[in-house]
């Protein structure tokens, strides 16, 4: 192949990479509206924090039941424009949510937005892990720090424009989601004909087999799901309850508290960033013990400090912790690799599904006892990340 037709194509792919991410940015910031709320909606509807953690659990079921089911039906028949349909669902539920005159419009509107996640998270995974073939931490991270940036600012966004004027400016959301809309549908043609290349070609998407024993394999995939279980329970103890923590502990305004959350989820969209690149460097399996264990000292400490320090500490947990999704679904990925869309749809799904069973739980533990005492028991699920030394070592590192 010529050099110059190399380095088009090289470029394209790329280009490809920073669109996907960018959409990823769209939809997060959209989904992240959801928890943003949870303030505004636990005083306009008169809810509890047992009937808040229900709204959490009702988006993230329906973002991550489906997840595993599409991704393994696209493994044997790619679906290009799969996540444009994932796209008008968030679409069509946030203008719902914008105007939901009762809790179970409530539900209904997160349960569409949850769909549309459930859609658009294994196919997009999938279409990043073309983009690249020695960088795939890196690709993971690039797409990773897309939406994890999007989750950052919607906070944010939420406390700017939504919580001053009331519930019905969630409409203004609207406009962002139509431009994921249109952008999908560009990366989607890209796929299709990337499909077609293929098959002229007479070669499929994936289709190297795992030479690791099957036994291995599955002992391999339940320790993840234990590292999965214990990031995802804390994260929804961060992302869920800190603003209420906050409010509770130093009285802060909403409007202060979401500015603390900003924070914390601005950490978590740097630390992204750089957990597929060292995996890629220094081997998924080291990241993967750094990322979990190493958050441990920090979230011990956080429920007994200041308010100066539960932000310094927000922020270095935040890090720290999100260096594990990408380590974890790359390691993943490369023990079934096969099974792409599979794993992608998995992993994804867990992050939501434990996020939203973690927001029930605590909810309810929050009823019973105080936001106080769920971050002191949260705050030992980092400890868990030990079972790392369980995974087996993969491919050599590349320097």
């Amino acid at each position: 192949m010529p050099v110059e037709h190399r380095s088009s194509k090289h470029t394209s792919v790329y280009s490809i990479l920073y669109t996907i991410s960018f959409a990823h940015f769209i939809n997060d910031a959209l989904q992240s509206v959801i928890p943003a709320m949870y303030p505004l909606l636990k005083s306009n509807y008169s809810l509890t924090f047992t009937q808040i953690g229900f709204i959490a659990l009702c988006y993230q079921l329906t973002a991550s039941l489906f997840q595993p089911l599409i991704g393994n039906l696209t493994d044997k028949r790619p679906w290009p424009f799969a996540v444009v349909i994932g796209a008008l669902c968030t679409l069509v539920g946030i203008i719902n949510l914008s105007w939901a005159p009762n809790y179970l419009w409530i539900l209904l509107s997160v349960a569409i937005i949850g769909l549309g996640s459930s859609i658009f998270h294994p196919e997009l995974s999938r279409i990043v892990s073309l983009t690249t073939a020695n960088r795939k931490g890196y690709a993971q991270s690039v797409f990773q720090i897309g939406g994890n940036s999007g989750s950052a600012i919607g906070p944010l966004l939420v406390a700017v424009f939504v919580i001053p004027y009331g519930q019905a400016h969630v409409a203004w959301f609207a406009v962002g989601a139509s431009l994921g809309v249109f952008i999908l549908y560009r990366v989607s043609k890209w796929y299709k004909n990337h499909i077609s290349e293929r098959k002229k070609q007479s070669k499929s998407l994936f289709n190297e087999k795992s030479s690791m024993p099957s036994s291995q394999i599955k002992r391999a995939i339940a320790v993840l799901i234990i590292l999965m279980f214990s990031k995802y329970f804390y994260m929804a103890s961060m992302t869920n309850y800190l603003t209420f923590f906050l409010i509770e502990k130093f009285s802060l305004s909403i409007h202060q508290s979401q500015l603390y959350l900003f924070a914390f989820l601005g950490a978590i969209a740097l630390g992204t960033y750089f957990g597929g690149p060292l995996g890629d460097k220094y081997g998924r399996k080291k990241v993967i013990w750094g990322s979990i264990l190493g958050a441990a000292p920090f979230t011990l400490l956080l429920p007994y400090v200041g308010l100066l320090w539960v932000l310094i500490l927000s922020i270095l947990i935040g890090i720290i912790i999100a260096s594990a999704f990408s380590a974890i679904l790359v390691y993943g990925q490369e023990l079934l690799p096969h099974k792409v869309g599979m794993i992608s749809g998995l992993f994804f799904g867990l992050a939501f599904g434990l996020g939203g069973l973690g927001a029930a739980l605590l909810g309810y533990l929050a009823d019973q006892t105080s936001v106080i005492y769920i971050f002191q028991l949260c705050a030992f699920l980092p400890l868990l990340g030990i079972v790392t030394g369980l995974l087996p070592n993969l491919t050599t590192t590349k320097k």
